[in-house]
């Protein structure tokens, strides 16, 4: 190790102690004869001083500091005097007496100030992401999201869930969004599509015996963004065989209660409420009531149930999923299916927080057909829906267990927990409102010669692919 400490450690007890302490300058003050410098790492804040008589050659070289130069520094930990303790750090009580300076990288000014909590463009720092990630408030958030990985991970696992990874590359099965097409050079005129969920792949997995099954899972829509929309997003994504919405309801519950009392240090009360699709549409004229004030609270959880299974589509005359096509309905007759289609509800539940969609989920079809009844009423016929979910319909012919599942936004989650507006600020390197990278310019063009491998040219004025 470079060093002995963080930045954020040290404390009266570590007087007289030769420390090494490696970071980045965060603030640079000279008052004559003395330099002092707070030093920062991802821990904390310690404040250095310089002294000629005591260090000369550290004491000159300290001259040519400037904010964000890397540095590694050796010194004689010493508490402060009584009139200069600085109790808004943790390191207040101590300063480093500064005996060897080495630059072990300069910087060049940065286009914003790194301490200074005055409003930036979020243009600008999403194009200096790195400068903006030394942040505090940025650092803190992605601890924040580091904190809910953990406990959600520590919570499944002891509930008896495997954590299986789902491919990135896959079919082209569209969801209710537009997908994100791979485009394949191996096979020419064939695309792979990114998933927008792990839809599929879970409920083979529940076909597969896995029986509990979670992932915190990459998805991707080709979508109009808003403040709570990303083109790829994060979802923590759940399915179980042999339970039905009574045990998706506890684990939940007994989940969004850890993750609340180990970041938020907060005791949620439980079970949550429940309303009706209808009873929130008559009510609050949404499906995604804000209960804080009707609650007096968490932050406040409520589950919304009992959702229509169709909804009409006046545009193409025809009906369509509510949310899914492997959504159960509460009736199985396929007559009565077929000729009221209107009145069927489904066994689908959406979890809401403070008035955000968190979570969503639903009891699966899981007979070969009673899926197939499903895609004929929403216009899917057999040959199509062979050629798009033929995998999955083959495989609940070798012995499908009856499922249910969930998937929370964790995006969302973590905007919420930070009392962040956008989703954007609680992502590493999220893309800006026009899904654009500023930092790397993504999208971007590519060269001619890897459109040709890959048998596609650019339409002549636009940006669109087509076949060559």
């Amino acid at each position: 190790m470079l060093r002995t400490h963080t930045c954020g450690e040290l404390n009266a007890k570590d007087s007289g102690k030769e420390v090494i302490l490696c970071g980045w300058v965060a603030r640079r003050r000279d008052h004559g004869k003395l330099i002092f410098i707070d030093i920062r790492d991802r821990y904390g804040f310690t404040q250095v001083v310089f002294i000629p008589k005591e260090a000369p050659e550290a004491h000159k070289l300290a001259q040519e500091l400037r904010s964000e130069f890397v540095i590694k520094l050796t010194g004689i930990v010493n508490s402060r005097p009584q009139n200069s303790l600085n109790p808004k750090i943790a390191t207040g009580e101590v300063e480093i007496l500064a005996k060897k300076l080495e630059i072990l990288n300069p910087s060049l000014t940065p286009p914003f100030e790194i301490e200074d909590s005055s409003e930036i463009t979020e243009e600008m720092r999403l194009k200096y992401r790195y400068l903006d990630l030394r942040r505090e408030k940025s650092l803190n958030n992605l601890v924040l999201r580091s904190e809910l990985y953990k406990v959600a991970r520590a919570y499944l696992s002891e509930n008896n869930f495997i954590e299986c990874e789902t491919p990135i590359l896959t079919k082209s099965t569209p969801e209710g969004a537009r997908d994100y097409l791979v485009p394949s050079r191996l096979s020419l005129g064939q695309f792979y599509a990114l998933p927008q969920s792990p839809q599929l792949f879970k409920q083979i997995l529940m076909v597969s015996g896995i029986e509990r099954y979670y992932q915190i899972a990459k998805c991707f829509r080709d979508e109009d963004l808003r403040a709570d929309r990303q083109p790829e997003f994060t979802q923590l994504d759940i399915e179980m065989s042999f339970v039905n919405e009574e045990d998706i309801f506890a684990l939940s519950e007994g989940l969004m209660k850890m993750i609340m009392r180990k970041l938020k240090n907060i005791d949620i009360p439980t079970p949550f409420k429940r309303i009706t699709y209808a009873e929130a549409m008559s009510k609050y004229n949404s499906d995604k009531p804000d209960l804080r004030k009707e609650l007096n609270a968490d932050f406040a959880f409520c589950w919304v149930v009992d959702f229509p299974l169709f909804k009409f589509n006046t545009e193409e005359n025809r009906w369509e999923s509510e949310h899914h096509p492997f959504t159960a309905p509460s009736v199985e007759d396929p007559q009565e299916l077929e000729q009221h289609p209107e009145k069927v509800l489904s066994r689908s539940y959406d979890l809401v927080l403070n008035g955000n969609e968190l979570g969503s989920g639903s009891v699966r079809i899981h007979q070969h057909k009673l899926q197939e009844t499903i895609f004929k009423i929403i216009g899917i016929e057999k040959e199509e829906a062979r050629k798009r979910f033929g995998f999955l319909l083959e495989a609940f012919q070798f012995g499908a267990p009856p499922h249910a599942g969930v998937a929370f936004g964790l995006d969302r989650l973590l905007a919420i927990l930070a009392q962040e507006t956008s989703i954007r600020e609680v992502i590493t390197f999220p893309k800006n409102s026009a899904g654009i990278c500023p930092l790397t310019s993504a999208p971007s063009e590519v060269e001619e010669k890897q459109l040709k491998e890959l048998g596609l040219t650019l339409k002549r004025g636009g940006n669109r692919n087509e076949k060559a």
